[in-house]
C-alpha cells in the first residue's frame, strides 16, 4: 500500500484518538511502530503527536519479527510506557505495555462492496459471516446498515484488541481478534464467510481454520468480488504432509518468532517437554525473521517449528532446506492423544493449559508395549509412543570432565560435542594469532576506472 497523503494525516492516523489515549494514560514516553509501507509519514506523525500531547515520541523503524505484532522489546529499549501500533495488525494480546492499534483507514467503495455481495449471495436468507481486514474495519458499520435490511441472517464480526472479558457464550467464536455469535442450528457449518480485504496470510488463516465454510471475498483495491477457489483440502494435505515430516524428525529446531505475544514462553516450555517425551532432540533458536540463508546454517535440524502469531505461523517453507511446521502440527505429530478432527488451529494459545483445545500428554508406555508405526514418507518403522522420563538420572548436559592439566572442570553437552566434530564451526576469532598491520588507503574511484589504473584509449 502507498503511504497516506500528507494532507490527510489526521484522519488516516486518527491523531485525535491517539492523543486522547496518551493523555488519559499519563504516558510521557510513547513508541510509534510503523510498517515499512507507512514509514514515510512517521516523522510527521511523531511531530504532531508530540505537539498534541507533550509526550516524547520514539519511532520504531524496523521490527524484530513481523510488523503485525507489537514490538514490545524495542519499545522497552527506548523506555517507552506505551505503544501506538500503526497499520495492519494480528491483534495478538501483549504481555506488558498498553497498546493502541491504529489501523489506517484504507479507502473502500462501500456501494461496490454491497453490489458484489448481492451478486455472490442472491438468496436473501443466506447465513453469512462478514470478516474484514483491520484496515477496512472503520467502514463495516456503513456496510452493515446497507446489508442488514436485505439479509436478516447476516452476521458481522467485531474487532477485539486483547482478550475479551468473560467466558465465551454458546455459539460464540473468538479467534484472530474477531468476535461473532452464530445462532444457526448447525453452527458455523451452516454459514458462509465473506471477507473484505486482499488475498494474504489473514485470509489463508481464516480459510484453514474455518475450512468447513465456503469463502467469498471482495478486494477493495480492484473492487472485484469472487468466490475463493483456493483448494483448502489441497492446502490441508500439504500441511498434513509436514506433520509426517515432523513425525520422522529426530532433531527439531524451535524458532522463536515473537517476543511480545502473551504465552509464548509457556509454549516454548511445553514444546520442549513434548519433544523430550517423544525422544526427539530440540534446540531453541532466535534468528529474527527466518529466511532460507539463516536456517541453512542448521543442517542437522530435520524440522523447524515456528512460534509466532497466527498470521505469521503459516510460513511457506518450499524455499527452505528443511520444512517449517506450526506448534499445532508438531502436537499432531508427537502427542498420541491429539487426533486430526478436521479443525485446524493457527493460534498457539489454543494449545496452552486451560485453553479450549489443550490436550494433556498421555501416560508413557514401555518401549516393548509400544505399537509400531510405518512412516508414509520413508517406509521405515517408527515408534509413536512417549518415552518414560528418566527423572532419577541427571541429564547428560550436567556431566563434568577435566578441561586441561590444571584440573579445571568443563561442562560437556551433546550440542557442544557435536559442534566440535564439525569441520566448520562458524567464524573463528583467532585472538593473538593475526598480525597487527597499519591501515592503508585503498582504491578510489569506481570499479570501471580506479584512479590508479591506466585507461587504454580505444
Amino acid at each position: 500500500a502507498a503511504p497516506a497523503p500528507r494532507a490527510d494525516l489526521e484522519g488516516f492516523y486518527e491523531t485525535d484518538r491517539a492523543a486522547a489515549f496518551v493523555r488519559d494514560g499519563g504516558f510521557r514516553k510513547v513508541a510509534l511502530q510503523f510498517p515499512d509501507e507507512l514509514l514515510a509519514d512517521a516523522a510527521a506523525v511523531a511531530t504532531r503527536m508530540e505537539a498534541a500531547t507533550g509526550a516524547e515520541m520514539f519511532v520504531l523503524g524496523d521490527t524484530t519479527y513481523g510488523s503485525c505484532c507489537v514490538d514490545e522489546v524495542a519499545a522497552e529499549h527506548a523506555g517507552a510506557q506505551a505503544v501506538l501500533h500503526y497499520g495492519p495488525a494480528c491483534l495478538s494480546p501483549c504481555r506488558k505495555l498498553p497498546v493502541l492499534h491504529i489501523f489506517g483507514q484504507q479507502p473502500l467503495d462501500v456501494g461496490r462492496c454491497v453490489e458484489a455481495f448481492r451478486e455472490l449471495y442472491p438468496d436473501r436468507q443466506s447465513r453469512v459471516v462478514v470478516l474484514s481486514d483491520v484496515v477496512y474495519a472503520y467502514a463495516m458499520g456503513e456496510l452493515e446498515q446497507q446489508l442488514c435490511p436485505e439479509y436478516p441472517n447476516i452476521i458481522f464480526s467485531r474487532l477485539v484488541c486483547g482478550d475479551p472479558p468473560g467466558p465465551a457464550l454458546p455459539g460464540e467464536e473468538r479467534k484472530f481478534g474477531r468476535q461473532f455469535l452464530v445462532e444457526a442450528p448447525g453452527g458455523l457449518q451452516d454459514c458462509s464467510m465473506f471477507y473484505v480485504g486482499a488475498e494474504g496470510l489473514a485470509l489463508t488463516s481464516f480459510m484453514l481454520t474455518w475450512n468447513c465454510c465456503p469463502f467469498s471475498s471482495f478486494n477493495p483495491t480492484t473492487s472485484c468480488g469472487r468466490r475463493e477457489t483456493l483448494n483448502v483440502n489441497r492446502a490441508l494435505m500439504r500441511r498434513l504432509y509436514l506433520v509426517e515430516r515432523a513425525r520422522d524428525a529426530r532433531v527439531v529446531g524451535i524458532l522463536v518468532g515473537t517476543l511480545g505475544v502473551a504465552g509464548y514462553l509457556t509454549l516454548l516450555q511445553h514444546l520442549r517437554e513434548l519433544l523430550r517425551r517423544a525422544s526427539k532432540r530440540s534446540y531453541t533458536l532466535a534468528v529474527g525473521k527466518p529466511n532460507p540463508a539463516k536456517l541453512a546454517n542448521f543442517l542437522e535440524v530435520d524440522v523447524f517449528v515456528l512460534v509466532a502469531c497466527a498470521q505469521n505461523s503459516l510460513l511457506d517453507s518450499s524455499d527452505f532446506y528443511r520444512p517449517i511446521v506450526t506448534p499445532y502440527e508438531l502436537e499432531l505429530a508427537c502427542n498420541p492423544a491429539r487426533e486430526w478432527t478436521g479443525n485446524y488451529l493457527t493460534d498457539f494459545r489454543d494449545l496452552l493449559p486451560g485453553a479450549c483445545a489443550h490436550i494433556e500428554l498421555p501416560q508413557a508406555v514401555p518401549a516393548a508395549e509400544a505399537i509400531p508405526d510405518i512412516s508414509l514418507i520413508t517406509g521405515e518403522m517408527r515408534a509413536t509412543h512417549l518415552s518414560i522420563p528418566e527423572s532419577s538420572q541427571p541429564p547428560c548436559s550436567t556431566a563434568l570432565a577435566c578441561r586441561d592439566q590444571t584440573r579445571a572442570l568443563a561442562e560437556i553437552s551433546p550440542a557442544a560435542s557435536f559442534l566440535e566434530s564439525r569441520s566448520w564451526r562458524g567464524l573463528e576469532q583467532q585472538l593473538g594469532q593475526t598480525p597487527v598491520s597499519k591501515a592503508v588507503q585503498g582504491r578510489r574511484g569506481i570499479a570501471i576506472a580506479y584512479e590508479d589504473e591506466v585507461c587504454e584509449q580505444p
